[in-house]
């Protein structure tokens, strides 16, 4: 349930009120009794939940080499070669 802000238009007093969407806007100050406003809010902050994020929410290849040759950055690629062999176990001698 959001919580919604509203200024009265006769004394100014600010208050919030936690509603449903289904409620009806307050139509009268709790101090004045005057008529209140409801204010435009700015809504909930964005909560990141979970364990990372998803591949496609970052900019392909692509578009980060083609981005660096318009700024004239030399583009950042692994040079090939040969592929890392895992290394060797020794063998040990049995006492």
């Amino acid at each position: 349930m959001p919580t919604y802000e509203y200024v009265c238009e006769k004394c100014g007093h600010r208050f919030e009120l936690f509603q449903s969407m289904n409620d009806e806007p307050k139509k009268r100050c709790p101090k004045c009794k005057g008529k209140v406003k409801r204010l435009i809010g700015t809504g909930a902050g964005m909560i990141f939940k979970g364990s990372g994020f998803y591949v496609t929410d970052y900019r392909s290849d692509s578009y980060k080499s083609q981005k660096s040759k318009e700024s004239g950055d030399s583009p950042k690629v692994k040079p090939e070669g040969k592929p890392e062999s895992p290394p060797k176990k020794k063998k040990e001698k049995p006492s």
